[in-house]
């Protein structure tokens, strides 16, 4: 069963994400409100697969998909954003995140975005 950390500044996004994850049988190691927190739990938890909001206080989803890929290269990170963020998805994949899914999620497309990551 893969381990995911979730990602997002918003509860009611995290929760929404833990629903879909948990009712596809994942499991949620934890859960970060910015990049800082994401990096800390990373490192102490190394979770199989990370999803990741954009736009977030302290340290946003590209910053913390490029310090997460420094501290592991092999890091999973799917991105999440909400509609008209396409550059910086693009910006997010160049820092080395796998996949992206957009806001509002279809569960459909999140469980596939996270079984490809995961390979």
């Amino acid at each position: 069963m893969a381990r995911v950390l979730v990602v997002d500044d918003a509860a009611f996004m995290r929760m929404m994400i833990k629903d879909i994850l948990t009712k596809n049988g994942f499991e949620v190691m934890g859960e970060a409100a910015n990049g800082l927190k994401a990096l800390e739990l990373y490192k102490m938890d190394k979770p199989d697969i990370v999803t990741m909001d954009i736009t977030m206080p302290e340290m946003d989803g590209i910053e913390a998909v490029k310090a997460i890929k420094e501290f592991d290269p092999t890091a999973k990170i799917i991105m999440c954003s909400a509609m008209g963020q396409q550059s910086m998805v693009m910006e997010a994949i160049k820092a080395g995140a796998r996949d992206f899914v957009v806001k509002p999620f279809q569960s459909d497309r999140v469980i596939d975005a996270i079984k490809k990551a995961m390979g």
